[in-house]
């Protein structure tokens, strides 16, 4: 598995990155991260140690569905899925279609990887 590069970058920072991005002004290098936090505080909060368990559950297990998941870390399923969601949005999960129609949490990888700079 792979480990995802994050890095911290204000709204405004993010904003001008992408736009460069776009024009064509910029090409981020290889390596650069994929996932960017507008804080420290966000990113601790989306990677609490709780919710570091819970991605390492996932690779663990592999989970069939939510409502496994559920059961396997205790957490109720509305719970569980609003934090997926806000996962999902930063590209640390995914989801597959599972048996029937149940959704299956799955992510890409086992660490992650901060990148920081003082600009």
């Amino acid at each position: 598995m792979n480990t995802l590069k994050v890095g911290i970058a204000t709204l405004e920072q993010y904003k001008k990155r992408t736009m460069a991005i776009a024009r064509g002004q910029y090409v981020p290098a290889r390596g650069e991260p994929k996932v960017w936090f507008q804080s420290l505080e966000t990113m601790s909060q989306v990677l609490s140690d709780r919710n570091r368990a819970l991605l390492a559950l996932i690779v663990k297990t592999q989970p069939q569905s939510l409502t496994e998941l559920a059961e396997k870390t205790g957490r109720a399923k509305s719970n569980l899925s609003r934090t997926l969601k806000t996962m999902e949005r930063y590209g640390l999960v995914y989801f597959e279609q599972g048996p029937g129609r149940q959704i299956a949490p799955r992510t890409n990888y086992s660490g992650v990887k901060l990148e920081m700079t003082f600009q």
